[in-house]
C-alpha cells in the first residue's frame, strides 16, 4: 500500500521501511527558513505523527549546509507584516507571529515518533531552535553550530534558549547564546549537543539511517510511550513521571506488541509488529 505524502515546495519527504526522511530543500539558499518552510515543517511533522506506518523520522538538509536559519528577507518583512495604526495591536500581532513560529518547530517535538537530525555544514540561528526539538542529533566533523541571533541584535525566541540548556551544560549554553561563537563537530559531541560525529555527509546519513532502522524494528507502541515519558519526565518531577508512567502502562502494557514479542522470543524469530 502506498503512503500519501503531502506535496510541499521547500521540504522533500521520502518514505521507506518505516522511516520518513524529511529534508529541508532550498539548497541554493543554504536551506534558509522562509515563510513557506516554517509552515511546511509543521505540515511534514504533523503528517509523520499521524501516519501509522512512520516509525521514525530523519531530518536533514539538502546541499552543503543543513540550514542557515531564518531567511533574512522574511525577517526584514516582519515589521510590515504586523503593521497597524495602533501600536498595541501591532505588538499583539508580532507576539502571535512569534507564537506561531514557535509552534511550527514544536511540532517536531510533539511528533510521537523519534526524530533524528542529520546535520552538516552550517546550523545557524533558527536551525539551532529546530534541531533542539529533535530527539537526537548527529553531525559531520566540519559542522558549524552558532546561536547567531545575538549578532543581529535580537533575543532568540523560538526555542533555543529554552531547550539548549536542557541538552548541554547551562554555562556553555549561556556562553554560546551571549557570544554567538561557532562550535564544530568535536566540541558539539564533547558538550553533548550531538551523539556522534561522522567524517563525511555520506557517512552521516548512513549512520543515522542505521540507527533509525533499529528504532523502526522495535514495538511502535512502546517507542511512542517511551518518547512520551521522556518528554514528560524532562518537564516534571520524578514523582510526577513515575505516576504518569504507571497510569500509561495500566492502559498500554497489555498489548498485541507484548504478545508478539513473547511469541517471537519463543519461536526465535524477529518480531513483526502492527503499525
Amino acid at each position: 500500500m502506498s503512503i500519501a505524502i503531502p506535496p510541499l515546495t521547500t521540504i522533500a519527504i521520502e518514505f521507506a521501511d518505516g522511516i520518513a526522511e524529511i529534508r529541508l530543500n532550498r539548497p541554493e539558499r543554504s536551506n534558509a527558513m522562509n515563510e513557506a518552510m516554517w509552515q511546511e515543517l509543521r505540515t511534514a511533522f504533523d503528517w509523520a505523527d499521524a501516519t501509522a506506518e512512520v516509525r521514525a523520522a530523519i531530518l536533514s538538509g539538502a546541499g552543503r549546509n543543513f540550514c542557515a536559519g531564518i531567511d533574512l528577507a522574511m525577517l526584514a518583512g516582519v515589521a510590515q507584516a504586523v503593521a497597524h495604526r495602533d501600536p498595541a495591536r501591532s505588538r499583539e500581532a508580532l507576539r502571535r507571529l512569534i507564537l506561531d513560529l514557535q509552534d511550527c518547530l514544536s511540532t517536531v517535538e510533539r511528533c510521537r515518533k523519534p526524530v533524528l537530525a542529520a546535520i552538516q555544514g552550517a546550523c545557524i540561528g533558527g536551525a539551532i531552535d529546530l534541531v533542539t526539538c529533535c530527539d537526537m542529533r548527529y553531525a559531520t566533523a566540519e559542522v558549524q553550530f552558532s546561536v547567531r541571533e545575538i549578532d543581529v541584535g535580537m533575543t532568540a525566541d523560538v526555542g533555543t534558549l529554552q531547550r539548549l540548556p536542557r541538552l548541554i551544560p547551562d554555562g556553555v549554553a549561556r556562553e554560546l547564546a551571549y557570544t554567538g561563537r561557532s562550535v564544530d563537530g568535536a566540541e558539539a559531541q564533547a558538550i553533548g549537543l550531538v551523539n556522534q560525529v561522522y567524517a563525511t555527509p555520506e557517512a552521516l546519513l548512513d549512520g543515522v539511517r542505521t540507527i533509525a532502522r533499529r528504532i523502526a524494528a522495535k514495538s511502535p507502541l512502546a517507542i511512542r510511550g517511551t518518547k512520551e515519558m521522556l518528554n514528560y519526565g524532562r518537564d516534571h518531577s520524578v514523582a510526577d513521571g513515575l505516576n504518569y508512567v504507571a497510569t500509561w502502562n495500566a492502559a498500554m502494557l497489555m498489548s498485541a506488541d507484548l504478545d508478539e514479542t513473547l511469541a517471537a522470543m519463543r519461536e526465535q524469530r524477529p518480531p513483526r509488529f502492527l503499525d
